[in-house]
C-alpha cells in the first residue's frame, strides 16, 4: 500500500506543489520591507486552519534554525524552537532553488506516519532569503490534493499501453535481428578454421543492433510502463532520451572499432572513413553530456 501511495505521489507531485505554491503566494507576504515573524505567523496559522488535518507549521531563519514553535494539529511544541534544520530537504532545497518546494514522503517526528513538507522562502526587499515558512502535511492528505482526474488517469493508462506496444514491437525486431545474426554463423560456416572477415562483421552488426534496440525496449518498459526510475535528477522523457542516445553511442562505437580492424586488414586507404565515425561518436558523447547538464539544471528550477 505504501509503495502504491508513493507512486501516486510521484505522479501528482506537480499538482500538489502548485497547490501549496498558491497557498503561500496568496497568504504570505514576500519581498516587503520590515518583514517580521509577527507579520507572517498569523497568516501561516490561517493556512493551517484552512488545511484539513494539517500536521504542523513553523518558520526557519535563513540559516536553517527554527525560530518559532511547531504549531501542531492540537498542541504547540515549544521545544522545537531553536533546533537546527539546515540538513533537512525542506530547508536547503528552498534556499538553493529559491522557490516553493515539497519534499519526498518521510516519517514524521510528530505522528511517525509518512508526511510531506511544503516550504516557501521569504525574501526581504533586497531579494535575500530571510525566512523559510514550512507546512507539514500527512501523505494521505497530499494524495487527496494531488489526486488525478479520471481524464488524467485515462491518458496515463493509454500512454502506458502505447509504450508497452512499441516496446514489445521493438523486442520482436531485436529478436529477429538476433536470430539472423546467430543464424549467419551457421549459414556462412563461421568457425575458427573458416573465418571470413566480411561475414563476421555482418553478423556482429546484426547482433549489435539487436542489443541496442533491446536495451531501448527494456528502458521503455521499465520507465514508461512500470514507472521505475534510475536517474535521480533526470525525469520523464529525458531519461528515455538519454538511454536511447547512450545505446546509439555504444552501437556506433562498436561499429567504428570493427571498421578500423576491417579496413586495417582489407583496405587501409579507407581508415579515414572509420575515423570520421569515431569523431561523430565523440561529438555525440559531448552533446549527450551537454544535454544531461541542461536537463538537470532545468529540472532543478
Amino acid at each position: 500500500m505504501v509503495a502504491s501511495d508513493i507512486q501516486k505521489f510521484s505522479d501528482g507531485r506537480t499538482k500538489a506543489r502548485a497547490y501549496f505554491c498558491y497557498l503561500f503566494s496568496k497568504n504570505i507576504p514576500n519581498r516587503l520591507p520590515s518583514l517580521s515573524i509577527d507579520m507572517m505567523l498569523p497568516r501561516l496559522l490561517k493556512i493551517k486552519a484552512d488545511l484539513e488535518n494539517c500536521e504542523g507549521i513553523y518558520i526557519l531563519d535563513y540559516k536553517g534554525v527554527q525560530i518559532t514553535p511547531t504549531f501542531a494539529a492540537n498542541r504547540q511544541i515549544d521545544e522545537d524552537a531553536g533546533k537546527i534544520r539546515a540538513d533537512r530537504a525542506y530547508y536547503y532545497r528552498a534556499i538553493r532553488e529559491e522557490r516553493c518546494t515539497i519534499t519526498d514522503p518521510y516519517p514524521s517526528l510528530i505522528t511517525q506516519e509518512l508526511t510531506v513538507t511544503a516550504s516557501q522562502p521569504i525574501f526581504d526587499e533586497d531579494g535575500k532569503v530571510k525566512y523559510v515558512a514550512c507546512i507539514d502535511m500527512p501523505l494521505d492528505e497530499v494524495l487527496k490534493i494531488s489526486q488525478l482526474t479520471k481524464y488524467d488517469a485515462f491518458y496515463m493508462q493509454f500512454f502506458k499501453f502505447a509504450y508497452a506496444m512499441f516496446a514489445f514491437a521493438l523486442i520482436a525486431v531485436a529478436t529477429l535481428l538476433f536470430s539472423h545474426g546467430v543464424n549467419s554463423f551457421f549459414i556462412n560456416e563461421i568457425t575458427v578454421s573458416h573465418l571470413i572477415i566480411d561475414d563476421m562483421f555482418r553478423a556482429t552488426i546484426l547482433l549489435t543492433l539487436s542489443l541496442a534496440i533491446f536495451d531501448l525496449a527494456k528502458t521503455l518498459i521499465e520507465e514508461e510502463v512500470l514507472g521505475r526510475s534510475k536517474e535521480v535528477n533526470i525525469s520523464g522523457p529525458h531519461k528515455t532520451m538519454v538511454k536511447f542516445l547512450g545505446s546509439i553511442i555504444i552501437a556506433l562505437s562498436i561499429e567504428a572499432l570493427m571498421l578500423v580492424f576491417k579496413f586495417a586488414i582489407t583496405d587501409p586507404e579507407k581508415l579515414m572513413s572509420a575515423t570520421y565515425i569515431i569523431g561523430g561518436v565523440a561529438v555525440l558523447i559531448l552533446s549527450l553530456a551537454v544535454y544531461i547538464k541542461f536537463t538537470k539544471a532545468k529540472n532543478s528550477e
